[in-house]
């Protein structure tokens, strides 16, 4: 079955590469871009727009007018039934000595993930859901990280892995997961103050087809994925890559085998992934 896909996050990256994937695959494709030009001389994604598989919409996700205009476009046809949110860490992030790498607004990927869900359509069943975090974003992930990863962790990125956080709060209270105590409650410069009563926000327990997906430390390699066929059957045969939940072991994966996981797992999958947090690694 085709599906109908709202990505938020897509010019690049995990997004970007999974939506190519659904494309090619013949599901329908919308993105909401802060500039759409970024596509202009991208000859994969203008084919798929010239079909009107692809949509094109100008916005930004902090804004909730334009995530509106994007699920109002997404669903002018049937309604969406796949979200992926793969807002990141992206920009020019300035070095701070002690804060390291931030990032103006600090909680951009938190605030773009609660407009999204807020201006969501109220419809009798919300779409799969998959939202990207990052493998040591909590305080009990990060005991595991190896020493040499620390600092980065810990440091370089730590305000990244705030807003990340943030994310998974957010994700944990609409689906109803327990939360640890011990990795603490996201501060109100991540959260928003009164978050949890914000109009639209879908209410603890109804998000059931959720999935928060955690990869390793990424890398620009390739698909390992795509390669690895069987040379007797001509079938493909067990990914490289390792996927569950807590962690997995292994600290680097590519992004586009990550992309391959996030399709599979849609089309394929779903069944043994929803309403998880879920782990991917070499």
């Amino acid at each position: 079955m085709c599906d109908n896909v709202l990505v938020i996050g897509g010019s690049r990256n995990i997004g970007y590469y999974s939506a190519i994937r659904l494309l090619e695959a013949g599901s329908a494709v919308t993105f909401l871009l802060r500039s759409p030009l970024v596509f202009d001389n991208d000859e994969v994604i203008q084919k798929h727009v010239k079909s009107q598989k692809a949509r094109l919409v100008k916005g930004d996700a902090l804004t909730p007018e334009d995530v509106k205009l994007a699920w109002n476009e997404a669903s002018r046809d049937k309604p969406v039934n796949v979200l992926l949110f793969t807002v990141g860490f992206t920009g020019k992030p300035s070095f701070h000595p002690i804060k390291g790498f931030t990032m103006d607004p600090p909680n951009l990927v938190t605030r773009s993930l609660l407009n999204v869900l807020c201006q969501m359509p109220q419809t009798s069943a919300y779409p799969k859901i998959i939202v990207l975090s990052t493998s040591g974003v909590s305080r009990t992930s990060r005991e595991s990280v190896p020493f040499l990863l620390k600092p980065l962790y810990g440091y370089l990125i730590a305000q990244a892995l705030k807003d990340k956080l943030g994310v998974e709060r957010v994700i944990a209270h609409c689906a109803g997961w327990k939360w640890n105590t011990k990795d603490g409650e996201p501060k109100a410069d991540i959260m928003g103050e009164g978050w949890k009563n914000r109009e639209g926000l879908p209410p603890p327990g109804t998000l059931t087809s959720a999935v928060v997906l955690r990869p390793a430390l990424l890398n620009d390699g390739e698909c390992l994925a795509d390669k690895v066929v069987s040379a007797s059957t001509g079938h493909t045969a067990k990914a490289p890559y390792r996927v569950g939940e807590g962690e997995v072991g292994g600290w680097n994966v590519s992004r586009k085998d990550v992309a391959h996981f996030v399709v599979d797992a849609v089309t394929n999958h779903w069944s043994e992934y929803e309403n998880k947090q879920i782990s991917i690694a070499y």
